[in-house]
């Protein structure tokens, strides 16, 4: 299998995950927790998670899909799943990952340049 399929099965399940955690985010919270500070960091995680999943799909068709499809996906992990743990759990310690995820997903798309 080569690297675009791979990149753009990843895609597809990122993109369900998303829309299962924009699910969660939009009616959980409201029942659960009505934490506005939890909620605006899982929405940001799930925009972020999103935008990628589609850039996943970009990333499958570059020059270099097996890199820019990596730091996209490590990106998204580091980034976005911090923010996710964050706004369910209340616990910070992982935030300090998430400009290094940040960072990742830069690269990815520059990635996509090659």
């Amino acid at each position: 299998m080569n690297a675009s399929v791979v990149i753009r099965r990843l895609a597809a399940l990122s993109g369900a995950s998303a829309v299962s955690a924009g699910a969660y985010g939009a009616h959980g919270f409201k029942q659960s927790n009505p934490d506005d500070y939890q909620r605006e960091l899982f929405e940001t995680a799930n925009k972020y998670h999103f935008y990628h999943s589609l850039a996943l799909l970009g990333a499958a068709s570059s020059g270099k899909p097996a890199v820019a499809g990596a730091l996209l996906i490590a990106g998204m992990g580091m980034f976005c799943g911090p923010l996710y743990y964050q706004a369910l759990t209340k616990d910070p310690g992982l935030t300090k990952v998430a400009p290094i995820g940040g960072i990742s997903m830069i690269a990815g798309w520059l990635a996509m340049i090659l």
